[in-house]
């Protein structure tokens, strides 16, 4: 026999167990070998020891789930314990399915669980390859047009990886450079002109974690957006390091970037090679990475392109537009 306590770190642990310990009842029918009693803020599990740690498992699913969501059904411990989980767009947080026959997500193509019943997943063939290369790569440089969810899947196993305690904090960095205006003319000071172009970040940051402890831990250091040029200097090691919008770095601070990484880091390069905002006679370091560091074991080169676009259905047909253009001068010339 194995004997373990799950605790329960929620205020409102009554929410987690369920009305008249609802959730728990379905753990219980499930696992009938194991005795599960609920005792306050903490869970005790008592049986053979194979059971039991397939059931801490389930729990540690279950308690990301409700930390995220502040809420959970029966019928979503269901789903949850049995590897699946139902889509977003078919529950309302609190309510069952509207649609029964609505197609189950594999847990484990799951990311994230958002706040208000988000799941974050990869939802196209290359965001998927962009999440493999990631587990098991160091270094993964996710190149595409924008929409393709490059800086959200990023965001998103970046998350992922502090919630499994993988690693101590995340580094969102982009380059502070202007797309056709002037950053000297923006009112304010240095922080409010930079913010502006770190809001994509936020922005992915603010749906996948609960806005009071984003806060909490943006104020404690553990998460940090910051210009590419605050890198300088560092070393980024048990760290989840993004830097977005790459094509702007130019060689030498893209150079510097990669060589700020620790022992134990993980980091994600995304860029769009034909969005460069840089003057004409400053080269785009993400361009020479593309031709210089393939083959480097360890670092792996994921392309997304116009069907991996999330966006509007437009956007996927102005990408095309635009690449028929580009093609037609290159023919040209």
């Amino acid at each position: 026999m194995k004997e373990i306590i799950i605790p329960v770190e929620f205020a409102n642990a009554v929410d987690f167990y369920g009305v008249n310990d609802a959730n728990l009842d379905v753990m219980r029918r499930k696992y009938p070998g194991v005795k599960i009693i609920a005792r306050g803020q903490e869970i005790k599990l008592i049986g053979e020891p194979n059971l039991v740690s397939v059931l801490e498992v389930k729990f540690k699913t279950l308690t990301d789930y409700f930390e995220q969501n502040g809420i959970l059904t029966p019928t979503e411990v269901d789903f949850l314990i049995s590897g699946q989980v139902v889509p977003a767009n078919s529950v309302t947080p609190g309510k069952e399915p509207k649609n029964g026959n609505t197609p189950p997500v594999d847990i484990k193509d799951v990311l994230v669980y958002a706040p208000g019943g988000l799941i974050v997943r990869a939802r196209t063939p290359n965001q998927k390859k962009l999440v493999t290369a990631s587990e098991k790569n160091d270094i993964v440089f996710a190149i595409g047009p924008a929409g393709t969810g490059k800086t959200y899947t990023a965001v998103a196993l970046a998350v992922r990886a502090l919630k499994n305690r993988e690693i101590r904090r995340i580094i969102l960095t982009r380059p502070a450079v202007e797309a056709g205006e002037n950053l000297g003319f923006l009112p304010g000071d240095l922080k409010e002109k930079i913010d502006p172009y770190l809001r994509p970040l936020y922005d992915a940051l603010f749906d996948m974690v609960p806005g009071e402890k984003l806060r909490t831990f943006i104020e404690s250091g553990v998460i940090e957006v910051a210009p590419l040029a605050f890198m300088r200097g560092r070393t980024l090691d048990n760290a989840f390091v993004i830097l977005d919008e790459a094509q702007n770095a130019t060689e030498n601070q893209l150079k510097m970037f990669l060589t700020r990484m620790g022992p134990s880091a993980k980091f994600i390069v995304t860029g769009d090679t034909t969005q460069v905002d840089l003057p004409r006679n400053q080269p785009s370091g993400l361009i020479q990475a593309t031709r210089i560091l393939k083959g480097i074991e360890g670092i792996e080169f994921v392309t997304l392109d116009a069907t991996d676009v999330v966006r509007h259905r437009l956007v996927r047909e102005i990408i095309g537009a635009y690449h028929k253009v580009s093609e037609d001068k290159e023919k040209k010339s």
